[in-house]
């Protein structure tokens, strides 16, 4: 994290969290969901507009990347500053870019190493690493497919997406699950 994010988070400790204002695609793409995109619907699976607008702006970007992290409950966020920004995920936490000789990167440039690769029902390629769990973005599955044909460590296991935020402990929608338990303790 960055030192000038630690001490705003010393200054100002006690700073509410932002639910549903970021959201991560499924092609690693970051976007702003203000309030009009918000109440079109979910970020995964919404309604047109539901996405928000893309962040373009490289420096934001790189900013977000390095101080992007996640709860002991599983729920990633960007660290602003004092405020923790919770993400919606359209897929998983990491979106994984694949070389052809089988060099892996996540969506903010972090380099990981592949303990597993699997794949769901609709054929999409997830890698757990030593970075975490993510979907391989799109453009990247014919490296990947190109890797397990010739064996070794790329043998995938196929598992129902369904499963996979258990399983991988993340969740994809900290604005849904945030409602919910503020409709628990209004009961």
């Amino acid at each position: 994290m960055d030192d000038m994010v630690l001490k705003a988070m010393a200054k100002w400790p006690n700073v509410p969290h932002c639910y549903g204002w970021l959201g991560l695609d499924a092609r690693g793409n970051w976007w702003l969901r203000d309030a009009a995109a918000q109440a079109a619907g979910a970020f995964a699976g919404g309604a047109a507009g539901a996405k928000g607008s893309r962040l373009e702006h490289a420096g934001l970007i790189d900013f977000i990347g390095r101080n992007y992290g996640h709860d002991d409950a599983g729920q990633w966020f960007f660290q602003n500053g004092p405020q923790r920004v919770y993400v919606e995920l359209e897929a998983t936490p990491w979106i994984w870019r694949v070389a052809e000789g089988g060099a892996v990167h996540a969506h903010t440039g972090a380099p990981a190493r592949v303990q597993q690769v699997l794949t769901d029902e609709a054929g999409r390629v997830y890698l757990h690493t030593s970075g975490g769990f993510g979907l391989v973005h799109t453009q990247d599955v014919p490296a990947v497919a190109d890797l397990v044909e010739r064996g070794g460590a790329w043998e995938p296991q196929a598992m129902r997406a369904a499963d996979l935020p258990a399983r991988f402990s993340y969740v994809t929608s900290p604005q849904a699950r945030h409602a919910a338990r503020l409709a628990d303790t209004s009961k």
